[in-house]
C-alpha cells in the first residue's frame, strides 16, 4: 500500500463489506478522513451499537433492540396469518407496502445444499413451534423467487401440511412498468401461473 497504515487498515476494513472493492473502499476511507471528528465518532458509535444492542426476537427471529420486537408486541395485528420471509430486509420491504397486517417469521436465510445450508441452519424449528398456536390459520411463504427461495418454500409447504393450515405463496411475475420483451422465460412463466381474473 502507498498509504499510511491507519488509512490502509480502514481501506482493508471496508473491502470486507459485500460489494465493496478496493477502489470504492479507498473512496470511502478518504471520505471518512474528510468528515468532522464528531461525525466519525457518531458513525463508529452506530457501528458498535449495531453489534452490541441488537438481538433476534424470541418470537419471529427478526433483528430487534427490544424483545419481543415491536411487530410481535403489536396486539392489533392479525394473529391468524404468519408471513415467512428470508431476511430482515425482506420483512422491511413487506412492511413498506402497508398491505400486510399479520405477523412475520424471519428464517435468517434459505435452504441451499450447494452452500451447505440445510433446514437446521435456518429458523425452521422456531417456525414449527409457532404453528402450534391454534390462532394461526394461514402461512404465507414470501421467500425469494430464486432456486434457494423456491426450494425453501417447497420444503416448508410439505413440512407444515400436518398442521392443516392454508399455505400460500406470494405471486411472482412482471414488475409494474416492465416490458414483456425484456422478461426472461421463468418470470413470464410465473406471471402466467399467477394470473387472475379481471373484474
Amino acid at each position: 500500500m502507498y498509504y499510511p497504515e491507519p488509512i490502509a487498515k480502514l481501506i482493508d476494513a471496508f473491502t470486507h463489506l459485500p460489494g465493496i472493492g478496493v477502489k470504492t473502499a479507498g473512496r470511502l476511507a478518504f471520505h471518512v478522513l474528510r468528515m468532522k471528528e464528531e461525525d466519525v465518532l457518531e458513525f463508529a458509535k452506530a457501528l458498535v451499537n449495531v453489534k452490541r444492542n441488537l438481538q433476534y426476537c424470541s418470537v419471529c427471529c427478526n433483528i430487534t433492540d427490544v424483545d419481543p420486537c415491536r411487530i410481535c408486541s403489536d396486539k392489533s395485528r392479525d394473529a391468524s396469518v404468519i408471513c415467512v420471509v428470508q431476511e430482515p430486509k425482506d420483512l422491511a420491504a413487506m412492511e413498506r407496502t402497508r398491505e400486510f397486517n399479520g405477523y412475520y417469521h424471519v428464517l435468517q436465510g434459505a435452504i441451499s445444499p450447494i452452500e451447505g445450508i440445510g433446514p437446521d441452519d435456518i429458523k425452521v424449528a422456531e417456525l414449527l413451534k409457532r404453528l402450534s398456536d391454534e390462532r394461526v390459520k394461514e402461512l404465507i411463504l414470501a421467500t425469494n423467487p430464486n432456486v434457494e427461495g423456491e426450494a425453501t418454500a417447497m420444503y416448508l409447504s410439505k413440512l407444515v401440511k400436518p398442521f392443516g393450515l392454508k399455505v400460500t405463496r406470494i405471486a411472482h411475475g412482471l414488475p409494474v412498468g416492465g416490458d414483456l420483451e425484456y422478461a426472461d422465460e421463468v418470470t413470464l412463466s410465473k406471471a402466467l401461473e399467477g394470473r387472475r381474473e379481471m373484474i
